[in-house]
């Protein structure tokens, strides 16, 4: 132990393995909070945390278990001449899930059903168990990058500690802040679909490079960034000139 962390290598590894699995989280953070949105308010933050917890718990689980992830990508059948594993159906499984998640929820923001009505129709336990299905399809990509990263499970296991604690902590502000601007949470179900449909390309062996993925959420996120500020300062013009009339 003394030796890796007298180690830069293994330093360097940590702090880059951390970044990347806080940004593979980006995409459970947001799943998560819309998921939240349909129990009750007292019980919103409890599923947060407790779905996060799940994540944490699943990817240390897959990473002592690394053999057995890695035999997830060999091919043990062919369906209309795509090679599958079980690492396959499992990235196509979660994708078509989280696509169908946001295309339904994408419906009732647009038939605009009755806020109530809405939100609260799930029990507890059912918005945690859509959390860990989606957990389980995030810990695959997360373990699979982090053993691609680091050479140790110490470090892998510390760096996904450390993302999921930030995630925590990010999980309340980003979930207010969805919550609080409807268009800003269309964005975020559009990019939920986007993110469906790259897990079901990998699972079909089309790779999909996340930086596109991210680089298209950063932009799009910069312009209603923009939107938002825009129509801040006109609820502010307006409320200058109802107050000077």
């Amino acid at each position: 132990m003394l030796e890796l962390l007298n180690d830069p290598a293994v330093w360097a590894s940590f702090f880059t393995l951390t970044i990347l699995e806080i940004v593979l989280g980006v995409d459970n953070v947001i799943f998560i909070s819309i998921a939240a949105e349909r129990l009750p308010e007292e019980q919103r933050a409890r599923a947060r945390i407790v779905g996060l917890a799940g994540a944490l718990i699943l990817r240390i689980l897959l990473l002592f278990s690394i053999a057995w992830i890695v035999s997830l990508k060999e091919p043990f059948m062919s369906v209309m001449g795509f090679d599958l594993g079980w690492r396959d159906l499992i990235l196509i499984a979660g994708g078509l899930f989280l696509i169908w998640k946001a295309a339904t929820e994408i419906f009732d923001e647009v038939e605009g059903e009755e806020e109530v009505k809405r939100k609260v129709t799930s029990t507890f336990m059912a918005v945690i168990a859509q959390i860990m299905i989606l957990d389980l399809v995030f810990s695959l990509d997360s373990v699979i990058t982090a053993v691609g990263i680091a050479d140790h499970i110490e470090v892998m296991v510390a760096a996904v500690i450390v993302a999921i604690l930030v995630m925590m902590a990010a999980a309340e502000p980003i979930s207010s802040f969805v919550s609080s601007h409807p268009s800003t949470k269309m964005l975020a179900l559009a990019f939920l679909v986007m993110v469906g449909m790259a897990l079901v390309a990998d699972g079909m062996g089309f790779h999909i490079e996340r930086g596109f993925i991210y680089a298209a959420m950063v932009f799009a996120g910069g312009v209603e960034g923009l939107n938002l500020l825009r129509q801040r300062r006109r609820r502010k013009q307006k409320a200058r000139a109802a107050t000077g009339a």
